[in-house]
């Protein structure tokens, strides 16, 4: 139990930083991370040879590969930015606790939906202290957003109708019609939310990697282009020269999912209830 308590401060140290990092800066340094799997995957090294238990190290190494695929699926879905996708990859080596592979397994899916049930609320939350710290910027332009797709609304509301009538047959076609007459606000009050609320002028001086860009911005004959990416230093040299004012997108600071999650998830293995869990799959 020593090795799994070990592995379970180690990665709380590491998120807890990562946490203050994000809520400061926006976003998560690589060496913060990579330090992080480095020296998961080296004390996984030295308790295996001294303990002559190398399922241990093993378990860590499939784990790291399992998420290091996951994490790049995020990134490139664009589900996630490129800190929160390499945090996510190190907490491969510490979630592998159990000896067997099959309940490692089980773990990892355990522990994803409970990440992604925990950021969704976080987000929902999140949003609405952004939307009420803006609330009256936020207010006129969902107003105007809505006026602008009121067509797309009427098609939504028509289908969304058909669908509940449809319902007097079939529940399920009733929830779904619900899904349709509120999918084109969502998507209004996502933008919306985007625009009013996670959008800030600075100056090109302050400017950071991995920025994004609100729109494209020309500078004498180059022009530099929006991308899932951010800014890249040479990039950045080049809007700094311009000494202008640059509109980026802030992302929500996802941090405190991964450090909810984490604690919550060993919460349940300490206390037992975990395994109980697993007993009815």
């Amino acid at each position: 139990m020593f090795e799994i308590v070990f592995l379970f401060v180690l990665g709380l140290i590491w998120i807890i930083f990562a946490t203050v990092q994000d809520a400061k800066t926006r976003e998560i340094s690589n060496w913060l991370n990579f330090s992080l799997a480095i020296f998961a995957i080296g004390f996984r090294f030295f308790y295996s040879l001294f303990s002559s238990n190398w399922n241990f190290l093993f378990q860590g190494l499939i784990g790291l590969g399992i998420f290091f695929v996951l994490g790049n699926i995020f990134y490139y879905t664009r589900i996630f930015a490129g800190g929160d996708a390499k945090l996510l990859i190190s907490l491969g080596a510490i979630l592998p606790i159990f000896s067997s592979f099959t309940s490692n397994l089980t773990s990892f899916v355990f522990f994803l939906i409970l990440f992604l049930f925990i950021g969704a609320f976080y987000g929902l939350v999140y949003s609405f202290f952004l939307v009420g710290k803006n609330f009256n910027n936020f207010r006129k332009n969902f107003s105007l957003s809505i006026k602008r797709n009121k067509t797309v609304i009427l098609l939504f509301l028509l289908f969304a109708i058909i669908l509940g009538v449809l319902g007097f047959i079939s529940e399920l076609f009733f929830y779904l019609g619900l899904l349709i007459f509120i999918m084109p606000y969502l998507f209004i009050y996502a933008k919306t939310l985007e625009r009013s609320c996670l959008v800030k002028s600075i100056s090109s001086n302050k400017l950071q990697e991995g920025d994004w860009l609100l729109k494209d911005v020309r500078i004498g004959r180059k022009i530099m282009k929006t991308s899932w990416e951010g800014l890249t230093l040479d990039q950045i040299k080049v809007l700094k020269k311009s000494n202008q004012k640059i509109k980026i997108k802030e992302g929500i600071p996802f941090a405190p999912v991964f450090l909810i999650s984490f604690v919550l998830f060993f919460i349940l293995f300490f206390t037992g209830i975990l395994e109980i869990i697993f007993s009815f799959f």
